[in-house]
């Protein structure tokens, strides 16, 4: 009570505050503005019907996509365009390693090019998009179906794309947190409620006219619901807040007080890959119906594009004649979740770089020779770390899916906990409060000194 108390007597927490809620009401509005000339009537009903990785697309968007709407890419377009720029400056291309190099002025050029990769992959996805959802009835054209018709949408869908770039961009600027994660969070937060007034509706309002009975096994369900979901979010807090400790001397810093080396340490997180690897893992496996949609409408319907739905099952042959079912597209999703949790995390801490580090700046693991030893150290301790968070991260993201399997809610699959929304919904939350920290801290240490 004491923090919100400080927040409110903040006035620029306020205004941070309110701005950041302003923007977020603007992309509201956006987000229920259908594309013109096309029909949308029956997407929102279909899309979340078919559990492909169009709908994880949708919940990233805040329900634009189920609209169609001029917001409908979202933020999707940005955030593929930045890894792949991250990627390739990884030494792949020699130019945007050198930028990276090059502090504020590279920074801002590398940027740029982020922006102009956005708007090539804006418009392929948003190409792609209409064609899979025109292929498979979910939308359909009012105007002629010619060139100069999908060139007008595809401008439309990527004039909302950009929009919601900068949008972000003010919120990060001038509002609370990340702008495009808070965009994301947003979107995500905003099915919460609806989730519960749904698990209110079937457990507690249709069974008042049944007795006391229905009432009371009714509320235990209810209340049981709520601890399920109580206790995935304290798990995926717990993940997010998790790190491993490596101890860190420095030569000629305190390197024989037991104080000082305690006190210096190198945090390497569970999850230091967040919920990049899920994103990436859903626009892979969206790619090939994109693709298979460019060629025809009897590709973008084929059989076989099953096995990239985590939601549908594919009947495969068995040796004596017979036939099983496999859900392939979960295990795909999962294997692309994991690959890319590792691959991230080698990205983000580079243990070549980091003994590299070490060793020109004095120092040193105890018990750990500095260089190679040091690199072969951290190297074994991340991936060890990575993968306790890859399997934490296809536990949360796999759970929703499993439970609609068993069906455990019945047809209500919108009841599932757990999922990618929630690692968003919880990682941003932190972000938001550590930002709020700081500056709540900020402020005490300007009035500390102006009181001296």
């Amino acid at each position: 009570m004491k923090k919100f108390v400080s927040i409110f007597k903040n006035k620029e927490i306020v205004n941070r505050i309110f701005f950041t809620v302003m923007i977020l009401f603007v992309i509201r509005i956006g987000a229920a503005i259908t594309v013109p000339g096309v029909n949308a009537a029956n997407l929102k009903s279909q899309l979340n019907a078919s559990g492909s990785a169009l709908a994880i697309m949708d919940l990233l968007g805040g329900g634009a996509l189920s609209n169609f709407s001029i917001f409908a890419l979202g933020v999707s377009p940005y955030i593929t365009g930045q890894i792949i720029i991250q990627l390739l400056s990884k030494d792949v291309l020699p130019a945007l390693t050198e930028l990276s190099k090059q502090g504020e002025y590279g920074r801002k050029k590398i940027e740029m090019a982020t922006r102009y990769l956005t708007l090539l992959l804006g418009a392929v996805q948003g190409y792609g998009i209409i064609k899979t959802m025109e292929n498979s009835s979910y939308i359909s054209l009012t105007l002629d179906a010619n060139f100069w018709t999908y060139a007008y949408i595809v401008t439309i869908l990527l004039a909302g794309a950009m929009l919601t770039m900068w949008l972000g961009d003010q919120i990060t600027e001038k509002g609370i947190g990340n702008g495009i994660s808070v965009i994301i969070f947003a979107g995500c937060v905003r099915s919460i409620p609806t989730q519960l007034s749904t698990a209110w509706t079937k457990w507690i309002s249709n069974n008042v006219a049944h007795g006391s009975s229905e009432m009371i096994k009714g509320a235990f369900q209810f209340a049981l619901y709520i601890l399920a979901m109580v206790f995935i979010i304290g798990f995926v807090v717990f993940v997010e807040l998790s790190k491993r400790k490596i101890p860190v001397q420095h030569a000629g810093k305190g390197g024989s007080s037991a104080s000082m080396a305690r006190a210096s340490f190198l945090p390497i997180k569970i999850n230091s890959a967040g919920v990049i690897p899920v994103i990436f893992a859903s626009s892979i496996l969206s790619a090939p119906s994109i693709i298979a949609s460019f060629i025809s409408a009897d590709a973008a319907n084929a059989g076989w594009l099953k096995i990239f739905n985590y939601n549908s099952t594919f009947t495969m042959p068995w040796f004596d004649g017979t036939h099983w079912e496999m859900n392939w597209g979960l295990f795909i999703y999962l294997f692309l979740i994991i690959a890319f949790t590792f691959f991230y995390a080698e990205m983000t801490i580079d243990p070549a770089t980091l003994a590299d580090n070490f060793q020109k700046n004095g120092s040193y693991i105890p018990g750990i020779r500095p260089g190679k030893e040091t690199e072969r150290y951290v190297g074994k301790v991340l991936n060890r770390v990575t993968f306790i968070g890859a399997a934490a991260l296809c536990f949360i993201s796999a759970l929703p899916i499993v439970l609609v399997w068993t069906n455990v809610f019945g047809n209500d699959t919108s009841l599932a906990i757990g999922g990618t929304g929630l690692i968003i919904i919880v990682g941003v939350a932190l972000e938001v409060n550590n930002q709020i920290d700081g500056l709540l801290a900020g402020k005490s240490f300007e009035q500390t000194q102006g009181g001296i």
